[in-house]
């Protein structure tokens, strides 16, 4: 039940109709016996000044962020983790002595994840990213950090991605380049390259009929990744486990990305395990 002294989290984004978010979040709560609640709002870019300034009033221990707004929070925020700083995007937002502080788990949850679920680790090995967005971007700095020998990175905004690339050979590692997007270079990666990740959203409900890539310029030499969680195998994986790829998706990096920032906003240890549950839980009654 909530009351006057239940500690609420929020989740900042759109669309939001098919985030685990909040269930994954409130089971957790309730396991642990926390009185916390989290509660998803639809928010983009044009009213997040708004919504946060409200969050500062009401009784909220942070919130997390996600599409449109994992860059364009930062200058609401007191202060900026050294690790989001440098990735220059936050995803998970604690309120503490009256400021908010900005952090980012995304990168370190899906890093987590792919070493877990794949046994790759990312030391020494060459990744192609599509989409320089928020996920994007903390992937492909903190895979940068854990000492990856290349990091290819795509975007359908050229300036996003070379920015992106930029600041990664600036601030972490000279590991990064920008290639313009189109089958022939996309090609060439998936031929020179041990793993691709798709951060663009592509494939996701409700348009899971799309894929960012063509069928045929996979080959099952390479780890496909998709960092989409809903539906559990997009169109792209579905078709890289056809031609006989090992396949990574994103709920790895959801449970995560998910128990750090619990962990932030409560100060109780990372409960991987228990969201863990929690997730296959709540898939298994979507697939019922």
């Amino acid at each position: 039940m909530v009351t006057v002294r239940t500690k609420l989290v929020g989740l900042l984004g759109t669309p939001l109709t098919y985030t685990f978010s909040p269930q994954m979040h409130n089971k957790t709560f309730e396991a642990y016996d926390l009185d916390y609640f989290y509660i998803p709002f639809e928010v983009g870019n044009d009213e997040l000044s708004d919504v946060i300034k409200s969050f500062r009033l009401l009784n909220f221990a942070g919130f997390n962020v996600t599409k449109p707004n994992k860059v364009k929070v930062l200058p609401y925020l007191d202060e900026v983790d050294e690790l989001a700083a440098k990735i220059g995007a936050v995803n998970t937002v604690v309120k503490k002595d009256g400021k908010l502080i900005g952090y980012n788990t995304d990168g370190e949850g899906y890093v987590s994840s792919l070493k877990q679920e794949t046994g790759l680790d990312p030391a020494g090995k060459k990744f192609t990213i599509l989409g320089a967005g928020g996920a994007g971007r903390a992937i492909a700095f903190t895979l940068a950090f854990y000492g990856a020998d290349k990091v290819e990175i795509y975007d359908g905004v050229p300036e996003v991605g070379q920015e992106v690339v930029n600041e990664i050979n600036e601030k972490v590692k000279n590991c990064a380049v920008f290639t313009s997007l189109c089958e022939e270079n996309i090609a060439q990666s998936i031929k020179e390259n041990d793993v691709i990740i798709n951060a663009t959203g592509v494939g996701m409900i409700p348009n899971t009929d799309r894929t960012p890539i063509d069928k045929k310029l996979l080959h099952k030499d390479i780890i496909v990744s998709d960092v989409t969680y809903n539906p559990l195998k997009t169109r792209l994986l579905i078709e890289a486990e056809e031609v006989g790829c090992k396949v990574h998706n994103g709920v790895g990096m959801l449970i995560h990305q998910g128990a750090k920032a619990f962990s932030l906003w409560t100060e109780v240890e990372p409960p991987v395990e228990s969201m863990t549950h929690t997730v296959k839980d709540i898939i298994n009654n979507l697939n019922k």
